[in-house]
């Protein structure tokens, strides 16, 4: 008798027998008992899993003389002509040899017939996919209302190329791969049959190398055993399989825990000798570094039977778990970048320099370690740009850049910033903490040389008795938390060593507390075609005013403080150190004051350009003999042409027009003489003859124009996109954006309608 391989000599002949799919047999076994059965099944899995088993089995249990049953006797003519290959109304078809249209019609032409000598006809289609759109579009009717006597079974290892149509026709069932505790299992049993002496680790190896599929895994065991004339051992398999020995990976992160590069290149040069591969290195390398991490995350997850477990433990013991994070991860990569390598040993040494070179900081045992900015938590994000946007709003009161730095953050976002929601106490408590933010800049000079006005008696003084400073407190920090003291008792006013108080009916203005950058509205200019440049703002708080006499109410105060401060906003910060900064004493320039002042309204009138200045220069001369008003512009805008003459009229210029002779004849200025060809003169003499309903010549001369209609209309663009601009920065949503979070507007993008 000749020999029979191992993967068809042990093919489960029943459900019991079948391995590491018990979720289809669960299903299959309770719809037979209940006779709950389908016309049409689908398997699906990768190679080896068991679709054509199961397609027999179910075949059997189908025609079984027993019965319809799950459990076929396997004894009786149906069963052991089936498990022969020789039944005839069992019929298995290869889609991938009989894919095409003609294959399918000969196979539905017979389904029609009965059974010869069973209770059903079954066919089995194997690899369905490979059938043509044609072969599926011919059997769809047939699978969907077959005769009574037809069951189809059909098997793919592609599902994605079958047609929804026909998915949808079948019940489905998807094989998952064999997981290596079974297949080492189904092998031990096997070898126990066939009196083969094994080792359990090489075992484990070929059910790894076996990739899922219990055939792979039982064909590899064919191989060892004849690769060990007998026997499955370890090294037999290792040399089979070409696989690499544990013991290179541990020497390799002994020499990764040591530092030891020369240690490293060793063993990649002794890899060399043994022609490995580093591809199955890289691979075999980051396993280890896998049941590492498993080792010191959740030791229970480590199997107790691994050979290499000691040195498991011992090295996860040895190494951060950051560390065997990141060797795992260069592991990876460097599978993956092996292709680009100049060759695969230049690629895998790299990978382990790799690992020498870049560990974790990690730090010491006192030390703090940095956190990443993307798991910062969002109060301690929402500070730091809170932070940041005060230190803009600071220089741009006029403190210096270089001594930002020294400041404390709370203080100066404190000095400089407003909150969204802000009444009067708010506001007032802000000259106390820019003084105290200038004492922490500047302790030397005074921040204002002249001596400060008296409060108003609205204000009650400060009381002359000092509050003593804790001994761990700094003296800026010292005036802040006095100055939150005063606004505590008195909520609308807050005293100031170095500067007035503003009155309670100036609280309103943001501009008197706050130091912000504003745009002026200045007068219109030929160079106003750029958008206004920020202009810094003198913080009116440290000036005294008196053309307020009445003071609002408070709901009015704080609706015009919410208005002034949409005028405000902040200038980039590549601005702010091109600007000279200002001195707080300084006083603010008159256009800035005009910016901010409530009772002055943003001017909404066009803005004229410099290029329509030159353009009202030309001739516009009403011309009585055609009935026009003499605007050639419009008139060229208006034309019914296209192409060459389109532009002719575009770009020309009216010079004149002499109405003396039987005949009008405009004269125009063209700025190109390639304007001029292919009978675009003629052409648009006719055009403008047509419009006004006689005979009109035209004559041309080269010369620069200037009041055209193509001049007009970029000019009407410019105007455009200046009021866009002019629109977008004086929207509040926008300035809250600028001024809250230091938002830009991109150049060049505003584009009007």
């Amino acid at each position: 008798m000749s020999y029979q391989v191992l993967a068809r000599k042990y093919r489960p002949k029943s459900f019991a027998t079948l391995v590491g799919q018990e979720h289809v047999v669960r299903a299959l076994s309770h719809a037979l008992d209940q006779q709950r059965l389908h016309h049409a099944y689908l398997f699906t899995g990768t190679r080896g899993v068991g679709k054509t088993t199961l397609s027999r089995i179910l075949a059997k249990a189908f025609n079984c003389e027993t019965g319809i049953t799950a459990t076929p006797c396997g004894v009786c003519d149906a069963c052991t002509s089936i498990d022969a290959g020789r039944f005839v109304d069992y019929i298995e078809m290869d889609a991938a040899s009989n894919r095409g249209v003609e294959e399918m019609a000969q196979l539905l032409e017979q389904a029609v017939y009965a059974p010869s000598n069973a209770r059903f006809k079954v066919y089995m289609i194997d690899e369905v996919h490979m059938l043509t759109n044609h072969a599926f579009n011919a059997m769809l009717k047939t699978l969907e209302e077959p005769p009574a006597h037809i069951k189809f079974i059909l098997a793919t290892t592609d599902p994605q190329k079958i047609p929804v149509t026909v998915l949808s026709r079948c019940l489905q069932f998807n094989l998952k791969q064999m997981p290596p505790g079974q297949i080492v299992s189904h092998l031990d049993n096997i070898l126990g049959q066939e009196a083969i002496a094994f080792e359990l680790p090489a075992l484990r190896l070929l059910a790894q190398g076996a990739h899922g599929s219990m055939r792979d895994a039982l064909s590899l065991t064919d191989q060892a055993i004849a690769y060990a004339a007998g026997t499955v051992t370890l090294s037999a398999v290792q040399g089979m399989l070409g696989a690499l020995d544990e013991t290179f990976l541990i020497r390799i992160l002994d020499a990764l825990a040591v530092g030891d590069g020369v240690a490293l290149l060793a063993v990649a040069d002794e890899m060399v000798t043994r022609s490995l591969s580093y591809n199955t290195a890289l691979q075999d390398l980051g396993s280890l570094l896998h049941r590492v991490a498993l080792a010191q995350t959740v030791p229970q997850a480590l199997a107790d039977d691994i050979p290499e477990r000691e040195h498991i433990v011992r090295l996860a013991a040895l190494f951060d778990a950051e560390q065997i994070q990141l060797f795992y991860q260069i592991a990876v990569h460097g599978r993956n970048e092996l292709a680009l390598a100049p060759d695969e040993f230049a690629g895998f040494s790299m990978t382990l320099l790799r690992m020498l070179a870049f560990r974790p900081d990690t730090g010491g045992a006192g030390e703090k370690r940095s956190v990443p900015t993307a798991a910062m938590p969002v109060k301690v994000a929402a500070a730091r740009v809170q932070t940041s946007t005060a230190s803009i709003s600071a220089a741009a009161a006029g403190f210096p850049a270089a001594a930002l730095r020294s400041a404390p953050p709370e203080l100066m976002a404190e000095a400089v910033s407003v909150p969204p929601e802000f009444d009067a106490a708010t506001v007032a408590i802000r000259p106390a903490a820019q003084a105290a933010l200038a004492a922490v800049l500047a302790p030397a000079p005074a921040l204002v040389s002249a001596p400060a006005p008296a409060p108003s008696s609205s204000v009650p003084a400060p009381s002359a008795t000092a509050t003593p400073r804790p001994a761990n407190m700094s003296p800026a920090m010292a005036a802040l938390k006095a100055a939150r003291s005063g606004v505590k008792a008195a909520p609308s006013a807050a005293a100031s060593p170095v500067a007035s108080v503003p009155s309670s009916s100036s609280v309103y203005k943001v501009a008197d507390v706050v130091p912000n950058v504003a745009f002026a509205n200045a007068a219109v200019t030929d160079d106003s075609v750029n958008p206004p440049r920020p202009v810094n703002l003198v913080p009116s708080a440290m000036q005294t005013r008196s053309d307020e006499t009445a003071p609002p109410l408070a709901s009015d105060a704080r609706h015009m403080a919410m208005h002034d401060s949409i005028d405000l906003a902040p200038a980039p910060p590549w601005e702010i150190d091109a600007q000279p900064p200002m001195s707080l004493h300084q006083p603010a320039p008159a256009v800035a004051e005009k910016a901010v002042t409530p009772s002055t309204p943003v001017s909404s009138a066009p803005i004229i350009l410099a290029a329509e200045t030159k353009q009202t220069a030309a001739h516009n001369v009403p011309v009585a003999e055609l009935n026009w008003d003499g605007h050639w512009p419009a008139l060229a805008a208006s034309l019914p042409v296209r192409g060459v003459v389109q532009q002719l009229a575009l770009q020309s210029e009216l010079r004149d027009c002499d109405v003396s002779g039987s005949e009008p004849e405009l004269r125009l200025r063209v700025p190109l003489e390639t304007l001029l060809s292919a009978g675009s003169v003629e052409k648009l003499a006719a055009a403008v003859s047509a419009h006004f309903g006689q005979t009109v010549r035209l004559s041309t001369e080269i010369a620069p124009v200037h009041n055209t209609a193509n001049a007009q209309n970029n000019a009407d663009r410019l105007q455009r996109l200046q009021l866009a601009e002019q629109a977008i920065h004086s929207d509040p949503f926008v300035q809250t954006m600028m001024r809250e979070f230091g938002a830009t507007i991109v150049p060049g993008s505003i584009k009007p309608h």
